[in-house]
């Protein structure tokens, strides 16, 4: 592969202030032990939610549901078996969009118990094309049970999106995972960078994060060879440049992190920490005590995002007087690339 870096990135897709994203997670716990899974019992609760609450919980954002997409996340979803009844509630509510994020061992039958007309995505989770790659990542036998459950959705008539987790551990294996998702028909594919949070936090001991110039000579070549195969593509921006201007999801956007002990973030980089802006009940949303995150949101500091200043400074590199030579993007910035 090239190592020129100036290849085009795709769109960058601005902030929408005209949309709610609501990431629900129904439950912490999973199946699997995935080496960067960013859930965090002690901060995000342990139990299941039950299904009243979940659905009373949902009806707290009622006003806003036509604009809003709905993203049901765990732990693994599909272990709740509450959740059929949770997305027919959400597609009553008239969300703009309902997904599912799945590892793709798709508890109880969720495929017979939900229809397509339900959900706009059921969204399985791979980190590399073959058995020995994403394994070591995601457990034993994992991507022969995600490959079946993608192939399961397919044959049900479900749109279905894949999410890759780029790290130092299977970046170099990004554009054959391109190849691989391309046999299976996978309408949507999701780059995402590594978050140093949850289990990743802990064992950060083996540097799973990546260089700008892996990320550059890697990312967006995979991504413009994914749109040439058919599938729009979305990664984050994660580098700026000097000249461009940062801007905080937690200001521009509207995004709601919801965990099952109440916690509700606007940042996910803040998600280790109790210091969530939002708590939420039966009685609704309502603002957490200060100091929060939506506190920090507003500094501005020379390396772009102060949160990935406090939580994942090796994203920084520093010149010889102690400056930062490239500024983090937030997060929750986007570049796209439709198919081509």
């Amino acid at each position: 592969m090239s190592t020129d870096i100036n290849c085009n990135p795709g769109k960058t897709v601005s902030f929408s202030h005209n949309s709610v994203n609501v990431f629900f997670h129904i439950l912490t716990d999973c199946n699997l032990s995935c080496t960067h899974c960013y859930i965090n019992p002690e901060q995000h609760g342990a139990n299941r939610l039950p299904l009243k609450t979940a659905i009373k919980w949902l009806d707290h954002f009622k006003n806003s549901a036509s604009k809003a997409n709905l993203v049901i996340l765990g732990g693994e979803p599909t272990m709740h078996k509450g959740l059929p009844e949770i997305i027919s509630h959400g597609k009553k509510m008239g969300f703009a969009s309902i997904t599912i994020d799945t590892n793709g061992y798709l508890f109880h039958d969720i495929l017979d118990k939900i229809s397509p007309a339900q959900v706009n995505f059921i969204s399985f989770s791979l980190d590399g094309p073959d058995a020995q790659s994403n394994d070591a990542i995601r457990g034993k036998g994992s991507f022969d049970k995600c490959v079946s459950g993608i192939k399961q959705a397919k044959s049900k008539g479900f749109s279905t999106s894949l999410i890759y987790t780029v790290s130092s551990a299977n970046i170099h294996r990004l554009d054959e995972m391109v190849s691989f998702i391309d046999t299976l028909g996978i309408q949507r594919f999701f780059i995402q960078v590594i978050g140093i949070r949850g289990k990743s936090a802990e064992e950060n001991e083996s540097n799973l994060q990546v260089t700008k110039e892996a990320w550059l000579n890697i990312v967006p070549k995979a991504a413009e060879k994914a749109a040439q195969n058919g599938m729009t593509v979305t990664f984050p921006k994660v580098f700026l440049e000097h000249d461009e201007t940062f801007e905080c999801a937690g200001i521009k956007a509207d995004n709601y992190f919801i965990f099952p002990n109440g916690r509700v973030y606007r940042c996910p980089l803040c998600e280790d920490y109790p210091i969530h802006s939002l708590e939420i009940s039966e009685e609704g949303l309502t603002k957490a005590p200060k100091i929060n995150e939506s506190d920090l949101f507003n500094l501005n500091i020379p390396e772009g995002c102060v949160m990935n200043r406090l939580v994942q400074p090796d994203n920084i590199v520093l010149d010889e007087n102690g400056n930062p030579k490239h500024k983090i993007a937030c997060c929750l910035l986007k570049q796209e690339i439709a198919p081509q």
